[in-house]
């Protein structure tokens, strides 16, 4: 399959699960036991998946996921947090930090291979869907990731660009936030609702033209404006 996953993890029996399980499906691992050196290894390797727990010693997850959608060479990495914890606001505030998906503890070896490859998929078809949206002067260019407001490129986190590249595909047509979930997060909308809205507020802060053009539609979703 020749793709390498680094798994940041603390727990020596689920590394060496997460690790066996992978490696039979023919992916490349590499693991790291706290933060720090997770982080690390993260900027070394440069993964095509990183499987990061949230309790970590040194640096906790939440940080790594900050620090690896904050820079430029990383913030496109595919991230799958695990986390043993059962209260929502510890999902969603992964979620809106910018991870892929979730696992909860205790979870099966099945079960994460699929979400793996699951994110692979997803990431795999954004990167080779070569597509170009021009709108109120924006560039969306889907092939190259990149987004130019004029002149000046914009700096989104992979779901930022999916949820905008949603909006232009659907644009002038009204959509939920599940129908936005299920397109850009394949998660359920029952926990992570809220996600939707804190990466519509980055899309108008990090685009201020689109803060007009972006219509909430009260008590159901957003529309992006058609063309005038």
């Amino acid at each position: 399959m020749d793709k390498r996953i680094v798994v940041v993890e603390d727990e020596e029996k689920i590394v060496t699960m997460i690790i066996a399980s992978l490696e039979r499906e023919g992916f490349s691992v590499k693991s790291a036991h706290d933060g720090i050196s997770g982080l690390r290894m993260v900027r070394e390797e440069a993964p095509d998946l990183v499987i990061l727990d949230l309790m970590l010693p040194g640096l906790d997850g939440f940080e790594i996921c900050k620090n690896i959608r904050m820079d430029p060479r990383m913030a496109s990495t595919p991230i799958i947090i695990l986390t043993a914890k059962t209260e929502e606001c510890d999902r969603v505030l992964g979620l809106e930090l910018g991870a892929d998906d979730y696992v909860t503890k205790p979870f099966s070896p099945r079960e994460l291979v699929a979400r793996v490859k699951a994110v692979l998929r997803r990431t795999n078809w954004k990167k080779n869907t070569g597509v170009k949206f021009y709108y109120k002067g924006l560039l969306v260019d889907t092939e190259a990731c990149v987004v130019k407001d004029g002149e000046r490129e914009v700096e989104l986190t992979p779901k930022e660009f999916g949820l905008l590249v949603c909006l232009l595909r659907n644009k002038g047509h009204v959509m939920s936030r599940q129908m936005i979930l299920d397109s850009v997060w394949g998660l359920p909308a029952s926990i992570t609702t809220r996600t939707v809205d804190v990466h519509i507020r980055n899309l108008r802060e990090k685009i201020p033209s689109l803060s007009s053009l972006i219509v909430t539609v009260k008590q159901f979703g957003y529309k992006l404006k058609d063309q005038e």
